[in-house]
């Protein structure tokens, strides 16, 4: 099989297995085995002088790592490379947070905040049911990027080793790419090539989303919105999925106790949205993935 084909088969069993509790309460999840590497890096590596230097030399080892292992697990044979391809897609998982926040929700904003508070990392326990909702979309929408289609898309690409290497990459984003004291200098590297691998795949969700869900007219208004976000990535499909939902995203958010006043996302849209909202944005989630899965299909044809 050709590597369409076998993405095709992963994104399948993604989607009708996601992440099954009675695997992952015996063995460590890759995801957090990655986490573990990056921690260990970190812990060694972010000290003294040197540190954008020692940054770099992170970054390069996580690359490194994720080819390697990746090329060493493809030798394994097709079986192996389509499960551990599904492992770390993230369709299924991602939707089934959303659905938590939003019976969360349905049942008390305490409900909604603490379910809300499993998937961002902004303070939660002072939010609105309008915040909760807009928190869990906004996590929806980014995610659908990182944790599917850029996947997919490194898959599709570069194979096994192609996967990992991204999956090291955005790990390493998500624990050292921030700026603040600690790693502002240690993290640069990571955090820049986070931005670089994410470039066209973020692109991508964005536009596969506005088609879906039917505001591609709108596209000139998405790229406007795209480029107020803090991240040169992450306001792509948030932006395509707020006029697809036709509501207002971002917005003031408050993160370890103090308000940060980030710009809308499609201001004239709703703004006093509810639970229900993000089971629409399910919907087009799902419908996302559906494109991709055709797409991929298309390729295996074609190649």
């Amino acid at each position: 099989m050709n590597t369409a084909e076998l993405l095709m088969l992963a994104l399948l069993l993604d989607a009708l297995l996601g992440e099954p509790d009675w695997l992952w309460s015996r063995l460590p999840h890759p995801a957090v085995l990655m986490g573990k590497c990056v921690s260990w890096l970190e812990t060694r590596l972010n000290t003294g002088s040197a540190r954008r230097v020692k940054g770099v030399v992170t970054a390069a080892c996580l690359v490194a790592i994720g080819l390697t292992l990746g090329g060493l697990l493809s030798l394994f044979g097709q079986l192996v490379e389509v499960i551990i391809a599904a492992i770390l897609l993230a369709q299924r998982s991602l939707v089934d947070h959303l659905r938590a926040v939003a019976l969360g929700l349905s049942q008390s904003l305490v409900q909604g905040r603490d379910a809300v508070a499993m998937i961002v990392s902004r303070d939660t326990d002072r939010m609105t049911g309008p915040q909760v909702t807009r928190s869990a979309i906004e996590s929806g929408a980014e995610n659908m990027s990182d944790g599917v289609i850029a996947p997919a898309f490194w898959f599709l690409v570069a194979g096994l080793p192609g996967l990992l290497a991204y999956k090291m990459i955005n790990t390493g984003d998500s624990m050292i790419g921030y700026r603040n004291a600690r790693y502002a200098q240690f993290g640069w590297a990571t955090a820049r090539l986070d931005d670089l691998v994410n470039l066209i795949p973020a692109r991508l969700t964005g536009l596969m989303m506005a088609i879906v869900g039917g505001c591609l007219r709108d596209w000139r208004g998405i790229i406007r919105d795209a480029r107020k976000h803090r991240s040169p990535n992450a306001g792509w499909p948030e932006a395509a999925m707020a006029r697809a939902l036709g509501l207002s995203l971002a917005g003031p958010r408050s993160y370890d106790g103090k308000m940060r006043d980030f710009p809308w996302v499609n201001e004239t849209g709703a703004k006093g949205i509810t639970g229900p909202a993000i089971l629409r944005c399910c919907e087009i989630l799902w419908k996302t993935w559906a494109l991709a899965l055709a797409l991929t299909v298309a390729i295996a044809l074609i190649f």
